[in-house]
């Protein structure tokens, strides 16, 4: 199976060890960050959505400029337009990026950044809001004649889509969460399910829980993605030293950070919530993935890390692979450094492993098929 990596767009090199210093916007960092990930092997960036940063469309737009082969993702959340703006919107940036344009709908699991954006539905009402939202600009990227739709949160009439999408039928959708709710919503209208990291067992119960959505849905499961913190080192040693380090800056940053990485209090998001219970044990689970940062960070996110050499990261990432996870999403602290490292030293690592089972899997097929005449002809 093909695997894809998944890195991040940036404005800023804050993160969670390194305070913002000057503007949101900084548009060579942005550049800069952007070919960090095109020149180093990965496949696809994510543009990140909070109700007070920067329109993540708009900077998918300025980097579409400044790269050639990037999938340009952009996070989106249904309470900030109509689903026609966005579709148009969207098919307008795969026209930009020559055909690079994918979405990642945010149903949205902060009440206070919600209502920081005039939206005050409550949990279950904004995921039923979500799947009617996708499925209006699948149709508006796909239809052939005046769009209708009649649901509860939208009523379209005779809208007329003047601009579609370069991508044929259309471009990829994901979706993410970890809800009974989330998990009907995605396996219904996702392309593409993400998940944050788990330790392997939360994992696979995941997976069985967006299998047996898909299908009560009548559809195959999506493809599914993961997300992880790199941390890397020539050795295990130096790569818990580093962790431990990256601990320390975390807590000296958190002191007086107001970035949407830090969280206090109980999260009201199921995904949160289970980063934070495999955090409450030990901080160390299955070959190299470790807690603690989720637990500094109140389960914000991305926030569970795989610490090690780039040979067991590597390994660490063909442990999800094998249990049918095919995009592998990653972000380093040091973003734009760690975006280069991993580049470099983990996914050639993976995907030489992942060519050489496709190779071996190619083999075994053929001489199964070669075989077969044979052993039919001796019944």
């Amino acid at each position: 199976m093909p695997v894809e990596f998944l890195g991040i767009a940036g404005t800023n090199p804050a993160s969670e060890v390194t305070a913002r210093r000057g503007g949101i916007l900084d548009l060579d960092y942005t550049r800069r960050l952007a070919r960090a990930h095109e020149d180093h092997g990965w496949d696809r960036i994510l543009f990140a959505y909070h109700s007070g940063s920067p329109d993540p469309a708009q900077v998918a737009a300025y980097v579409a400029g400044h790269t050639d082969r990037l999938t340009l993702v952009v996070a989106h959340r249904p309470n900030v337009s109509a689903p026609t703006y966005a579709a148009k919107t969207l098919a307008t940036l795969d026209h930009l990026s020559g055909g690079r344009a994918e979405v990642h709908f945010i149903t949205g699991g902060s009440t206070a950044d919600q209502a920081a954006e005039g939206d005050h539905l409550d949990k279950d009402s904004r995921y039923e809001r979500t799947r009617e939202y996708i499925a209006i600009v699948k149709q508006a990227w796909t239809a052939t004649d005046a769009v209708d739709f009649a649901g509860r949160h939208y009523d379209i009439r005779g809208y007329r889509p003047d601009i579609r999408p370069v991508q044929q039928p259309r471009p990829r959708v994901s979706f993410g969460g970890s809800s009974a709710a989330a998990y009907r919503v995605g396996a219904a209208e996702a392309d593409v399910y993400a998940l944050w990291g788990e330790p392997l067992a939360g994992t696979r119960q995941q997976i069985a829980s967006i299998e047996s959505a898909a299908a009560q849905a009548g559809r195959p499961r999506p493809q599914l993605q993961i997300a992880f913190r790199p941390i890397i080192a020539p050795t295990e040693d130096l790569a818990w030293a580093k962790a431990e380090s990256i601990l320390n800056r975390i807590s000296a940053t958190a002191a007086g950070s107001i970035a949407p990485t830090f969280r206090t209090g109980t999260p009201e998001n199921a995904g949160s919530q289970r980063l934070l219970a495999a955090a409450a044990g030990t901080d160390r689970h299955d070959r190299a993935l470790w807690t603690a940062p989720t637990r500094l960070t109140g389960g914000a996110g991305n926030s569970t890390a795989l610490v090690g050499t780039p040979e067991t990261v590597a390994a660490a990432l063909l442990n999800y692979y094998d249990l049918g996870i095919t995009l592998l999403s990653a972000r380093g602290y040091d973003i734009a450094d760690d975006a280069i490292d991993f580049g470099r030293y983990v996914i050639p690592l993976v995907r030489a492993e992942v060519a050489r089972r496709d190779a071996a899997a190619a083999r075994a097929t053929a001489t199964t098929d070669l075989r077969a005449p044979a052993l039919a002809g001796t019944r």
